[in-house]
Parts: C-alpha cells; structure tokens; sequence
C-alpha cells in the first residue's frame, strides 16, 4: 500500500491508472473516506469485498464526476430526481435508480437498482475525471473501513483500518479530513414517490424544497442499501445514547453540555453540523484511549438530528 499525502496533478493520474489497471484506491469525499475500485471490473471490485470483509450481496455506490454520466448506469429516471442532482450534486446525496446493464449484479447486490453519487471534494472529483479521460465509467467506492466498524474521516483511519489488507499495488490518497463527516443521504428514485433510505446532512425539509414532493417512509428491510444493517457504524467501545456518564466513560456532546467528572470527554462541537463532522473521529478517539463506553448526548430536531442518532443507534446495537 502507497500512502500518498501530496496530491498533485501527477499523482492524480497515477491513482486513476491504478483504477484502470485494476488496483483499489482509497479517497477522500466530503462524506468519509472512499475505496474505491473501477465498477466495471468484477475482479477488483470483489477485492473491495475482501478487504472489507463485506457481504458479496450488499451493493455499492457508484461514484461519478457529474450529472451528465448519470444515464450511463441508471434508467426511466424520474423528474424529481433530476431536481435532486442538479440541486445537490456534487454533494452528499445518492440517488438509487433503475439500472442500464452497465451497472452488473456484483456492483448492485442482484437489484434491479444502482446507487449514484457525484462526490463533493477536488481531490474525488479530480480522480473520476481523469480516470474518465482514461476510459473509466464509475468508481464503486464503500466506506475505506472493515465493514461494520466505523468510517474513516482521514487518511490515517483508513491506514489503520485496512493498512494490512490492502495490497502493495494499492493507494490512499491523503485529503486531510472529512468536510462533513457522516455518510450521504441514500434517496430511493426507482418509484413514483422518493423515499429516504439512509438520513444524511441533506435532509427531508430540504428535499421537499427542491422536489415539492413529500417523502415516503420506506420499509428499508426490501431493499438492501449501504448502512441499513441494523447494527453498523460501531467502534470497540459500548455506545449508549441519552445516558448519564460515569467516571471513565467517554463522552459526546454539545459544548454547552458540561463534562462530569472523570469523564473523558471525546467531542465538544458548538453545533450539529459540527458534531457530524467530529463523530467518527471521537469514536475512534474513544477506542485508541481504550475507554470502554461512549456516551452520546444528542440534540433533537429533525435535520441532521436525525441523521446523527440514526448512525449513534446502530452503534450502538451489538450484532
């Protein structure tokens, strides 16, 4: 594995031939950290499965450098998700749709659907572009962690992570950390009526401000979706939510929360948005401390508030 913190135009291209020639790429998004691998080719992206040690059923997003390689993969796109790309991308936002045959069984699980993304980082964005000047169509790009363990949000988290399972071949790219911190909105465009499958920072009021459309609430359990396992997101450390801390316990929470004593605390953020983006980084805080359990205080609301306790629920619930 090639760790590279400079990431310069000529580095860029060595990533996008990695790509090309087959290797994984670990890389940056405004979300989490990516590894990525060319989504037209089964061998490497069944390397992506191995690495993570992820179900060979459970599908992956695409990622691609903008709008216009969208019909590429996806087919009888509806409208309101037109208005959803053109609004949010790039950004934290995946649209799942009808699949063109270009999308195969190994990228989307067996679905019928594929999940799309235009990543909103210049480093992502960079890469799909020149890997798209090479002839590449998307990179299929999970979370750079073990499955089920806790994303990476910079460059030194998906070293730790996957340091021993990715080859020498392979890359990271170094982008400094993550701008938003949590995982994207999934939004479910294959029906009549959008329905939000994984809550992110884009959330239902502004959804609804672009689509004048109002949401359904899935029944996420038919049809399989990146992070809708009932446990996911989870450090070594017990998570507990809305708990009061005791002395040698971690502690999550707004800054106007006062830290008991003995309590270490992990996070102090002014605000949600701010929570979002120090959240992964806390837990991983939290398990090189070897502190034993996480307490998260969460703020409510029905924005990024719902995104934050969806991804501390499923931390908190063991397998």
């Amino acid at each position: 594995m090639e760790f590279i913190s400079n990431c310069t135009a000529d580095a860029i291209s060595n990533a996008a031939k990695a790509l090309k020639d087959g290797h994984l790429v670990a890389f940056p998004t405004e979300t989490v950290y990516g590894l990525g691998a060319d989504a037209t080719n089964e061998k490497a992206v069944s390397r992506i499965y191995s690495v993570k040690g992820r179900p060979s059923n459970h599908p992956l997003i695409v990622h691609i450098s903008s709008i216009n390689k969208l019909e590429k993969w996806a087919t009888d796109i509806p409208d309101y998700a037109i208005k959803l790309a053109r609004e949010f991308w790039p950004g934290p936002l995946t649209l799942i749709l009808p699949r063109t045959n270009l999308a195969k069984d190994y990228i989307t699980g067996g679905q019928n659907n594929v999940g799309l993304r235009v990543p909103d980082n210049p480093i992502a964005l960079s890469l799909l572009r020149r890997y798209e000047e090479m002839g590449g169509l998307g990179v299929a790009a999970p979370s750079a962690n073990r499955f089920g363990a806790v994303s990476p949000t910079c460059a030194e988290a998906v070293q730790e992570e996957l340091g021993d399972y990715l080859g020498p071949t392979d890359l990271v790219l170094d982008g400094g950390r993550s701008l938003v911190g949590i995982e994207s909105t999934i939004i479910n465009c294959s029906n009549p009526t959008p329905q939000v499958l994984r809550p992110g920072v884009i959330f239902n009021q502004l959804l609804y401000n672009v689509t004048k459309i109002e949401f359904e609430n899935p029944d996420i359990k038919t049809l399989k979706v990146s992070g809708n396992l009932n446990s996911h997101y989870r450090p070594k450390a017990r998570v507990l939510i809305n708990k009061i801390p005791k002395s040698g316990d971690g502690l999550i929470a707004l800054d106007s929360i006062k830290t008991p004593n003995g309590v270490t605390r992990l996070s102090s953020p002014k605000n949600t948005q701010e929570m979002a983006r120090e959240f992964y980084g806390a837990f991983r805080k939290a398990d090189n401390l070897n502190i034993n359990t996480i307490h998260i205080i969460l703020p409510t609301g029905d924005g990024i508030e719902l995104a934050l306790y969806d991804r501390a629920f499923k931390a908190s619930q063991s397998n």
